[in-house]
């Protein structure tokens, strides 16, 4: 399975160093452009956005997440670390399934 980084430079750069293509997103245009020809090329069965980007483009994120079973779109924590209201793990795991860990 292929994956694919959509975020900041510096998030694509470390990326490619571990082999994962990307591409550098400035504004949501960008961002909005480069989800949509990653959806259609199904090349990716992957895509990785980083917090800002996901938030920039909410939408479409969304609509990936719940209507696409390919590609899986995962959200992560940007260079600056998680948003503040960002929530945890857990708390992910308890809001989805109700199982405390």
């Amino acid at each position: 399975m292929e994956y694919f980084v959509l975020a900041d430079e510096d998030t694509v750069l470390g990326f490619r160093y571990a082999g994962v293509d990307g591409q550098v997103v400035r504004t949501p245009d960008e961002a909005r452009t480069a989800l949509a020809e990653q959806e259609h090329a199904r090349r990716a069965g992957v895509i990785i956005v980083t917090d800002e980007v996901a938030n920039a483009v909410r939408d479409e994120v969304t609509r990936l997440r719940f209507d696409s079973h390919i590609p899986l779109v995962v959200q992560i924590p940007g260079p600056d670390g998680p948003a503040a209201d960002r929530p945890d793990l857990p708390a992910l795991i308890h809001e989805a399934l109700g199982i405390t860990l």
